[in-house]
């Protein structure tokens, strides 16, 4: 399940268009998709500068280059690489102010948000949401704009709590296509242990790839990298 979210975030007031996967699009089929079609439709430019972030998989060089592939000719492409990895040159994060599209991929959720923090991204990304910009992900890439998410992170899946809120409640990638996503989920729901916030007895509100409260949502397909 994939849900588009336009709006404002009640934690940081940033004011953006996100979108987000469970899983599926490019990352799992190594083509655009009619999901990633959609992603590149939000943007209200006609030939979007996609930016891909593959932080969470410490950028991996096939994973990168399975996107380039993907979107070759297709768009104007571009890669932040915190880690440095050549031949990628883009290694400022306030690149991304200068792109129409930010496309997350999967991995570490809890390595990304470090890696992040570290570079000063979370500033920059609800700036570039501010001034225009789409933000979106798939799987660990998704987990990062709510508040709360199910990872393997740390190899069991489990509630990760600092996520960067910038929408409201609770991720969990790839419900639908891995039995333990649900039932791990649908625990962390019953216990409210996916966010600081949240007592017990209310639990998050969790739908499909990922939990908000979507303004408008399109099917799309859960397969993908951990998150």
């Amino acid at each position: 399940m994939t849900h588009i979210t336009l709006g404002r975030s009640r934690l940081t007031g940033v004011t953006g268009t996100f979108v987000t996967l469970g899983g599926g699009g490019v990352s799992a089929a190594g083509r655009i998709t009619p999901i990633d079609e959609l992603i590149l439709s939000v943007s209200a430019t006609h030939r979007p500068r996609v930016c891909f972030m593959s932080t969470a998989s410490g950028d991996d060089v096939e994973y990168v280059a399975w996107f380039e592939r993907a979107f070759e000719g297709r768009d104007r492409t571009s890669v932040l690489s915190l880690f440095c990895r050549r031949p990628w040159g883009d290694t400022d994060p306030s690149m991304v102010l200068e792109r129409d599209v930010i496309h997350v991929g999967g991995g570490s959720t809890a390595n990304l948000l470090a890696v992040w923090r570290l570079h000063g991204l979370p500033d920059i990304l609800a700036q570039a949401a501010e001034n225009g910009v789409v933000l979106a992900g798939v799987s660990a890439g998704v987990n990062t704009w709510f508040e709360g998410s199910s990872t393997d992170s740390f190899g069991p899946l489990a509630p990760l709590r600092d996520g960067r809120g910038m929408l409201p409640g609770s991720a969990c990638p790839h419900y639908v296509g891995e039995a333990n996503r649900q039932r791990s989920c649908r625990r962390m729901v019953a216990e409210g242990s996916s966010r600081p916030d949240t007592p017990p007895t209310t639990g998050s509100r969790w739908s499909g790839g990922a939990a908000n409260w979507p303004r408008r949502s399109a099917n799309g397909r859960e397969a993908g990298h951990s998150g």
